[in-house]
């Protein structure tokens, strides 16, 4: 159970579009675009929306992946993890299109859990593909003989 006074348990209060996994499977998504597929560059990020405790320690650049990256990554990820039911997995959480994914991002900014660039948008997430067709598998059954 997560805990009620972090930032994500009152963002899931506030905005009960999207479940919480829909939120853990965004960030699993984004480490697995930097970490095996390789996508991101180092550069400078915004202040965080909400700041923690300094701790004094400068921030390292952090890579970043771009709106249209991160669906492609979504994608790809959402297919190795749940195959043909990825699609209905997202459903699921209340993901029905790209634009959903921008929502659950921008959320995430705005309680200081993810961090943008100033070319940053939400409208980034708009219309990256059709979900009709990015988690159609192809699929045959070969009879035996």
């Amino acid at each position: 159970m997560i805990d009620p006074s972090h930032p994500i348990a009152e963002l899931l209060r506030k905005d009960k579009r999207y479940e919480f996994d829909a939120y853990v499977f965004v960030f699993e998504a984004l480490n697995y675009a930097q970490n095996v597929l390789g996508m991101g560059a180092e550069c400078p990020t915004e202040p965080p929306a909400r700041v923690g405790q300094e701790t004094g320690i400068p921030e390292a650049p952090e890579r970043h992946v771009s709106g249209q990256e991160l669906c492609e990554a979504i994608r790809r990820f959402a297919l190795e993890q749940f195959g043909y039911m990825a699609k209905t997995v997202l459903a699921s959480w209340g993901i029905h299109d790209t634009s959903d994914f921008g929502e659950i991002v921008f959320n995430l900014i705005r309680i200081g859990q993810m961090r943008k660039t100033s070319e940053d948008s939400r409208e980034d997430f708009d219309g990256v593909y059709d979900f009709d067709t990015a988690f159609r598998q192809e699929f045959k059954i070969t009879p035996s003989e």
